[in-house]
């Protein structure tokens, strides 16, 4: 369950580990847990849910009051400034995934039918929908609107705005389509009832899946714009889009700044999921495709907060007077929420990068521990995992027991070192340990058909050189793959390093226009459908697909079906496991590293929850709050 409406622009909440994966759980609406009369029933006669949960029971019952992370006598007002990187010329979100550049906060004028709570495990909570029922063989799910649900122009939101949106983002979205993939109809069963039928029964997070789709007005995108124009959900636009969220656009500058207003007859301000949220009468989003000058932004008060992914700036740029005085304050945030491969992704839809042992002798050529103490003053640690930072789920030492039983269904179709060798990645951080690994390196590509001749690594079949670029579209990263440079050209490779904006990046890496780049999946503790959009055959030729890597392998794809179609949270464990020794063991990529804690930097005039949600991170802004008299506090000082 790794894709949520917050993936536009921030990393969705996953999991933790509870209860066995199997029960999707729920009290009914109406009344208690006990059996309802027929009239509260839907048209298929199965109980009403308030809640839908992966992992067995969820935390709160049906009337329930609020979430316990918030506070519910926060303050509203003031104005909270954030930094976004690069830039944007699109506010359709139904496209972003092939076309334009799409400003990630438009996500937030939008609602779903489920919400996500942040202190429980794979739990959802009925947001757009009052209600959802669904068969025990999870063939088809039924949502129930609220009737008080409505579009910021008055209008109802209807079941027809629902299968709109889906059909859209189906069409014209790579990733939605994948990941609806098994939804094959969603229909209107009531006046406020939908019902999504699916290709197949067992797959148990399709329920919760649909529960995320991003509901969109039919009747604004069938409309005409202020010129008579009539829209098209298929193509970029930065007409502002109708949302029924909590905010709305309040002005814009292409590609430079976006703020959104808080909508103050939001229909859903008091329900039970939003009490203690939204409590910023604005959220600006400041864009920056330096991190450098952002940091100085952030430093001149012009942004007041500011994530910040760069162990060195952590390290060294936050020695300045509003630090020291405490008007600053600099905080870390654990992330227990989820876990990610970050890594060097070589462009499998090139020749040059076919050979499993080619692909692992770049990993030999990279010497992360020295990395990790010449650029990242020792903060990182080398990833190791597909799913590294859930530990539950990572591939260690050699399979047993079930991920055993489930890898030797298809033997013959991995390596054999997926059964006799624990994977490991080649350990650098000195001279001796920096030249084995270049022998292996050598070795192995000697395996695959190349030799040295001349200081060049030269394909014995053609007489080429083997060459890359390492394609980056962050500046800042350039003395990343800068370090890794002088390594490869060791071997005798060929190595061009390119930064381009990154409007071209996004155009050559959706074109499959690459030799190596960076990229990163974000995993959550319950892995599903989303895994075939990473990973699977089908998606690795389409344009805009989070399949980057072109991954076309068979074992990989019965293993994807397995994690899916797993009938418990054991087999979902072992399924799992046995896909992230595969992918490890085919060297698809060179892992990179990753850091558990979230880093961040912000103007102390906020005020926030007591006891932050455990899978929230830091929660900020939807949890927080301005404080007024921090905020006078810091106008004094300065």
């Amino acid at each position: 369950m790794a894709i949520t409406r917050r993936d536009l622009l921030l990393t969705g909440t996953a999991a933790a580990a509870l209860p066995a994966l199997g029960s999707v759980a729920g009290v009914p609406v109406a009344g208690t847990a006990q059996a309802q009369s027929a009239s509260e029933l839907p048209s298929n006669g199965l109980p009403w849910r308030h809640a839908l949960s992966l992992f067995g029971k969820v935390k709160y019952p049906a009337d329930f009051k609020r979430f316990d992370y918030v506070n519910p006598d926060a303050p509203k007002g003031g104005v909270a400034r954030q930094i976004a990187v690069g830039t944007f010329d699109n506010f359709n979100i139904v496209v972003s995934g092939v076309k334009g550049q799409v400003a990630g906060a438009v996500a937030f004028i939008y609602e779903s039918l489920l919400t996500q709570s942040l202190d429980e495990v794979s739990t959802e909570y009925g947001a757009l929908a009052e209600a959802v029922s669904h068969p025990d063989d999870f063939s088809f799910v039924t949502y129930r609107l609220r009737p008080q649900a409505k579009w910021h122009d008055g209008k109802p939101v209807t079941p027809e705005d629902v299968i709109f949106s889906l059909d859209s983002f189906k069409k014209h979205h790579p990733m939605y389509s994948a990941y609806y993939s098994h939804v094959v109809k969603a229909e209107k069963v009531g006046e406020r009832e939908v019902k999504f039928v699916f290709d197949a029964p067992g797959n148990r997070e399709l329920p919760q899946i649909v529960g995320q789709l991003i509901v969109l007005p039919k009747h604004w995108w069938e409309g005409t714009d202020a010129q008579g124009r009539k829209r098209d959900v298929s193509t970029t636009t930065l007409e502002v889009p109708l949302g029924s969220g909590p905010y709305k656009i309040k002005d814009f500058v292409a590609g430079r700044s976006i703020a959104l207003e808080r909508v103050k007859d939001y229909w859903g301000r008091d329900l039970p999921i939003n009490v203690g949220r939204n409590n910023f009468d604005e959220l600006r989003y400041e864009y920056f495709r330096d991190g450098t000058v952002a940091i100085e932004a952030f430093k001149a008060d012009q942004v007041d907060w500011r994530t910040e992914n760069s162990a060195k700036s952590w390290a060294t740029a936050y020695d300045f007077p509003a630090v020291t005085e405490k008007r600053v304050i600099l905080e870390e945030f654990a992330n227990r929420s989820s876990g990610v491969m970050q890594a060097f992704v070589p462009n499998l839809r090139r020749a040059k990068f076919s050979d499993p042992r080619v692909r692992r002798a770049l990993n030999y050529a990279f010497d992360f521990e020295e990395m990790n103490k010449q650029i990242f003053f020792g903060q990182y640690k080398r990833i190791s995992s597909y799913f590294d930072g859930i530990d539950e789920l990572m591939a260690t030492g050699l399979p047993q027991g079930k991920e055993l039983e489930i890898l030797e269904t298809i033997r013959a179709q991995v390596p054999p070192e997926v059964f006799t060798t624990a994977y490991t990645n080649p350990v650098g951080g000195n001279p001796e340990a920096v030249r084995d690994n270049l022998r292996e390196a050598l070795r192995l590509f000697k395996e695959a058909g190349y030799e040295v001749r001349d200081r060049k690594l030269i394909d014995v079949k053609t007489g080429a050189q083997f060459s890359l670029e390492l394609l980056n579209s962050d500046p800042s990263f350039e003395r990343i793959t800068l370090f890794y440079k002088p390594s490869l050209e060791r071997l005798g490779i060929a190595v061009s390093v390119r930064t381009v904006d990154p409007t071209q990046y996004e155009n050559r890496t959706r074109e499959w226009d690459f030799d190596i780049v960076t990229n990163s999946w974000g995993e959550s503790q319950s892995p599903g459908n989303e895994q075939r959009e990473f990973w699977s055959s089908k998606s690795a030729d389409i344009a805009g697909s989070r399949n980057i890597a072109g991954i076309k392998n068979p074992a990989v794809d019965k293993l994807i079906e397995r994690v899916i179609y797993a009938t418990d949270r054991d087999d979902l464990v072992a399924a799992t496991k046995a896909l992230d020794r595969v992918l490890l063991w085919n060297h698809y990529v060179v892992p990179q590293w990753t850091y558990n804690k979230v880093r961040t930097a912000r103007w102390d005039r906020f005020g926030r929850p007591a006891e932050l949600p455990k899978y929230g991170q830091s929660g900020f802004p939807f949890i927080w709050w301005y404080d007024a008299d921090k905020a006078a506090r810091i106008a004094k000082k300065s």
